[in-house]
């Protein structure tokens, strides 16, 4: 018999996480026909105004999912050649040796050794990973900053290598995905955000999935707080915010349901074709932004429990916003949720962050979630 959404133990699982110190946070798990849609806290520190669990949300890197469904579309149509070398494409953007050494795969997986673009464009968070002498000045600095993509491309490409093309492990980097943004402009002639809006979006029938016009967020929606690893205290309001920092590699706004429904038509074959998806889900390592190594496929990477099964999908931080969204190997049972406080955790005398009580709320929520 399988496990269903237990609404007492959800409930109690998503309060904890509140109690834990996010100011709110809201879910949906599904399994079958049955949902279960659940929120804890406030949207506003300040008012006190709760959140909802239809709420829009900034989903960050979940865009990259998005983003290579999109190309995986364009590979199905002979457009685009996955182990084409990206200097065919685009020879202005990654020119000479590289631009015909990393392939499209190389970018979708991240293994193409590009550095990421991020310590360049934000100076103050030049020691990212290591953290140690890292601030949060930046993020004040450019929250109405306009960048081009191939602005900040052109910083990851001449940032020093992370990597050969194709070695392992890969080294995770926007700068891969802002590069494949500008594939899929230039092979179909519009921008990857109409591309993927048309494509993808509305593909899966999603009503509240959007690339932002503007620095706003459209609809009810939460304010989102940064603690930048408590060096902002009290938390700050990133929710007013212009995307064009991440954009297709992680600028999207969305719901938990829609996130839901997302997955469930890309793993029903709706949004990419069977060998596709398969293509999706074949995984190199990874090391993260957050110095983990990770298995990662083509924008999807497993969340695996021992002894349990396995669940495929994408979390994603922006400024003051988290997001995980995740779908069972079969395709049944599913979680999407959403917090409003992001990097709560303080960092010990070596720059590495000290545990907080808020990871294990969230662990056993997620817990409950995917598994009952």
């Amino acid at each position: 018999m399988r496990n269903l959404p237990n609404p007492a133990k959800l409930n109690a699982a998503v309060e904890n996480v509140h109690r834990a110190g996010v100011p709110g946070l809201f879910a949906e798990v599904r399994d079958g026909d049955r949902i279960w849609r659940g929120a804890a806290g406030v949207a506003d520190v300040a008012t006190g105004r709760p959140v909802t669990a239809g709420m829009r949300h900034r989903v960050g890197s979940i865009t990259k999912t998005f983003t290579a469904a999109a190309v995986l579309q364009q590979a199905e149509s002979g457009r685009i050649g996955l182990d084409e070398p990206i200097g065919r494409y685009l020879p202005e953007l990654v020119p000479g040796e590289r631009g015909a050494a990393i392939t499209v795969r190389m970018l979708l997986d991240h293994t193409s050794g590009l550095a990421e673009y991020l310590p360049r464009a934000y100076p103050s968070l030049k020691a990212l990973p290591a953290l140690a002498d890292t601030g949060p000045q930046s993020l004040d600095d450019n929250r109405f900053t306009r960048f081009h993509p191939a602005e900040l491309i052109g910083m990851g490409v001449a940032a020093p290598a992370v990597g050969t093309p194709g070695g392992a492990p890969g080294v995770y980097s926007n700068t891969n995905y802002l590069l494949l943004g500008e594939l899929l402009e230039k092979v179909t002639g519009i921008t990857a955000e109409q591309y993927i809006t048309r494509n993808v979006i509305e593909r899966a029938g999603l009503r509240d999935t959007e690339f932002p016009a503007g620095p706003y967020v459209r609809g009810p929606h939460s304010r989102i707080y940064e603690a930048w690893f408590g060096m902002i205290d009290p938390p700050r309001d990133y929710s007013v915010y212009d995307m064009s920092w991440v954009g297709p590699a992680a600028s999207l706004i969305s719901t938990v349901a829609d996130l839901n429904r997302f997955f469930r038509a890309l793993f029903a074959g709706e949004i990419v074709s069977p060998s596709s998806l398969t293509r999706m889900r074949r995984t190199v390592p990874v090391v993260s932004q957050e110095g983990k190594t990770i298995d990662y496929g083509l924008g999807l990477h497993p969340v695996e429990t021992p002894g349990r099964s396995t669940f495929w999908g994408h979390g994603g931080t922006v400024w003051g916003a988290g997001t995980l969204a995740v779908i069972r190997a079969d395709g049944k049972r599913q979680m999407a949720v959403a917090v409003n406080l992001q990097r709560w955790n303080t960092l010990d005398s070596s720059g590495r962050p000290r545990p907080h009580p808020i990871d294990d709320a969230l662990a056993a929520l997620h817990h409950v979630a995917m598994h009952g």
